[in-house]
């Protein structure tokens, strides 16, 4: 299945504690159909200090969340939207908007 949204995209959360936060994909799964957004669903995690990587403490870091809870935040009209596809002139498979129409990937 095509991805409808990717590493880099700015996507707002539909449903759950986080509802109506705005944030960047930083990582997708697709295996598991979550995604990872910046400053969504930030959770508490005890880490063992490592001599060589890292000191040691709560830390706080962010969880997957379902792809299906966000939607991604149309780059033109700034609203979250629904993804669609479709092919260009030349042939090429581009994402657009469903709400204005306008072509995603650029």
């Amino acid at each position: 299945m095509a991805r409808k949204i990717k590493k880099g995209d700015t996507v707002q959360v539909l449903s759950g504690k986080d509802k109506g936060k705005v944030g960047e994909v930083i990582a997708v799964i697709p295996k598991e159909d979550k995604v990872i957004v910046r400053g969504v669903n930030v959770v508490k995690r005890h880490q063992r200090p490592n001599p060589q990587l890292r000191q040691g403490g709560i830390i706080e870091k962010e969880a997957p969340i379902y792809v299906s809870k966000v939607a991604l935040v149309c780059p033109d009209c700034g609203k979250p939207t629904r993804v669609g596809f479709k092919f260009l002139e030349d042939g090429t498979k581009v994402r657009y908007c469903k709400k204005c129409g306008e072509v995603i990937d650029k």
